[in-house]
């Protein structure tokens, strides 16, 4: 997915400058109350990201617009709704649009409400293999239509040899336009919250935990 600087050679970071740029930013959504490990894990995660951004605007020239996952409106309100969301990437974000950029409105409420919905309706545990067919059609339409709007976007409002950076997570399927050179931020801390979560997932429930309400005193 896209390109990674550190492979790119010096002649080739003068022909990027003229064309649009995409950074993409895999974004993570995580709740307020975190294990102290997890937690330093998230805020290493976003130091380097922040990094390699940097690294990436001197090469490549500053980002001119924000677009960020689940943001229906542009500017003030757009950052106000980012910060309501996930406070990590709104630290960057924020730090993006004072330097210069502009936060632009990526997602279509309709659209979006319904792809929400559909999604809902997937994870409530449907019983009826007809219905759950039917509701993983609709989903999956909703799907599409998101991502297509989510590309129509993005290559409307990024003009001749700027670049805009997309904060948003990964396995969306976007296809987006052929002229708009991707660039995948993935820093090391990425990897490491991954491992975090499958030895998580791997150790399953404590038994103490699950067995304390089974006792009185």
């Amino acid at each position: 997915m896209g390109e990674e600087l550190s492979k790119i050679e010096k002649p080739l970071v003068e022909n990027y400058r003229e064309k649009r740029k995409l950074y993409f930013v895999p974004l993570l959504f995580t709740p307020k109350e975190l294990p102290d490990d997890f937690k330093e894990l998230i805020d290493r995660y976003w130091e380097q990201v922040q990094a390699q951004l940097v690294n990436l605007e001197e090469k490549m020239g500053k980002v001119n617009a924000v677009f960020h996952e689940l943001v229906a409106a542009g500017g003030e309100e757009g950052v106000e709704s980012i910060e309501q969301l996930n406070p990590s990437s709104y630290k960057l974000a924020k730090s993006i649009v004072d330097g210069g950029a502009e936060l632009c409105a990526l997602e279509d409420p309709e659209i979006l409400t319904e792809f929400m919905d559909w999604m809902k309706c997937l994870t409530i545990g449907l019983q009826n293999k007809s219905v759950m067919d039917r509701v993983f059609e609709f989903y999956t339409e909703s799907f599409n239509k998101r991502n297509n709007h989510i590309a129509v976007k993005i290559d409307e409002t990024l003009k001749e040899k700027q670049t805009g950076i997309l904060f948003m997570r990964e396995g969306h399927n976007i296809q987006f336009s052929g002229d708009i050179e991707l660039f995948y931020v993935s820093p090391p801390g990425l990897d490491e919250i991954k491992r975090w979560m499958r030895q998580q997932e791997s150790k399953g429930p404590d038994p103490a935990e699950q067995n304390k309400g089974s006792f009185s005193n």
